[in-house]
């Protein structure tokens, strides 16, 4: 018996419908350009108009929190660096504080301000070049992720310096930090922090005077608040449909009730809100990390008491979550009394976020499906695991 490949999805076909119209099947990727790693979107069509969409997952699954549970806990803290490859240092965090609160160990002053200014110089990397993918997602390749990775470096270069990687960064330690800072970081980071708000000027003003980019992102897959609360959608996403919810607040984990920061939301939750939104996020992270560097403490830079080799966690379970670049990132864990986890489970905001892709798109043309997931700012790599 031979296969029929004549109407499948890998192949675009025309289905005669009820009404005599007809519907075009596409599938886009699983290695299209435009779709921001290894997926696939499965899309109906009525001439332009969207009329059924279905993501494909799947095809970077690597058993992640399967090997986490044959692994010490220390051992996996450099499987979170591939989750999102854009924000290695908010990934260790949430995975340690996850084994902090399962193991009841605590964290020195110094080694949380540590964190907040490695977090929030986090925040910048993805939000910047979110900017430039944006736009490259519009068609407009070359200026915009230039000047995006222009920036960008500047903050990697930081990172290397602090933690010997640029990406892969296995930089947190459960009770604190890897090392402490290197001389003269401190003050690197504060000539970046000064010049920052100056490129978010000539960012925003090379973006929002935009004619074309108006029109690709106003009114384009906006979702009212109750559908995103319903559907668990976090993060920027969320906040740009008119819901302040920011884990930084609500749950003021570490030391974040200490700093004076807003959190911006938008109104009609469509493409152009999601990027205001991050561009007014980064002004905010700005603030904190102002803050952050004047008040940084001496001290320890890692519990004095904190066991790394043969770390054994008490039976139990915790979950514990922080503000992702791109939402709520969420490590749960449970404990046997042995040295691996008996449970390791990850809730990442990209899965999460992008499960109301449909949503956003029928009724609007293919032209918008990628600008739409653009919006979304997914890294495949949480997505699959």
């Amino acid at each position: 018996m031979s296969l029929d490949t004549s109407n499948t999805l890998s192949n675009p076909t025309l289905e005669a419908g009820s009404d005599d119209d007809q519907l075009l099947r596409v599938s886009l990727g699983p290695q299209h350009p435009s779709t921001h790693g290894v997926f696939r979107m499965n899309v109906e069509l009525d001439g332009e108009t969207v009329v059924h969409l279905k993501p494909v997952f799947g095809y970077l699954h690597r058993n992640h929190e399967k090997i986490a549970e044959s692994m010490p806990y220390l051992g996996s803290m450099p499987y979170t660096d591939r989750l999102d490859y854009i924000c290695p240092l908010t990934n260790n965090l949430a995975y340690a504080t996850a084994v902090e609160k399962l193991a009841g160990v605590e964290v020195p002053e110094r080694a949380e301000y540590i964190r907040i200014i490695t977090s929030e110089l986090t925040r910048l990397i993805n939000h910047t070049a979110f900017a430039g993918f944006f736009l490259g997602d519009m068609g407009a390749w070359g200026s915009a992720l230039m000047y995006a990775f222009r920036e960008r470096e500047k903050i990697l270069d930081l990172f290397e310096d602090l933690t010997g990687a640029r990406m892969m960064s296995n930089f947190m330690r459960f009770g604190g930090c890897r090392n402490d800072l290197p001389a003269g970081w401190v003050e690197k980071v504060r000539v970046l922090v000064d010049e920052y708000g100056p490129f978010l000027d000539e960012m925003e003003e090379l973006l929002i005077g935009n004619e074309i980019l108006l029109s690709r992102t106003q009114n384009i897959g906006a979702l009212p608040k109750d559908v995103m609360i319903n559907g668990g959608i976090t993060g920027p996403m969320l906040r740009a449909s008119g819901v302040p919810y920011d884990v930084r607040k609500v749950d003021s984990y570490g030391i974040y009730d200490r700093f004076d920061f807003k959190v911006p939301y938008g109104e009609k939750g469509d493409c152009y809100d999601r990027m205001m939104i991050r561009f007014l996020e980064m002004r905010e992270s700005i603030k904190i990390l102002q803050q952050a560097l004047d008040q940084l403490p001496e001290g320890d830079f890692i519990n004095p008491k904190a066991k790394l080799r043969n770390f054994k966690a008490p039976v139990g379970e915790a979950y514990s979550r922080i503000e992702g670049p791109k939402g709520e990132l969420g490590f749960y864990l449970t404990s046997d009394g042995g040295t691996d986890p008996y449970r390791y489970r990850v809730r990442p905001p990209s899965f999460i976020n992008l499960t109301l892709l449909e949503d956003m798109c029928v009724g609007l043309d293919l032209a918008d499906v990628v600008v739409i997931l653009g919006s979304v700012d997914i890294v495949l790599g949480e997505v699959d695991r």
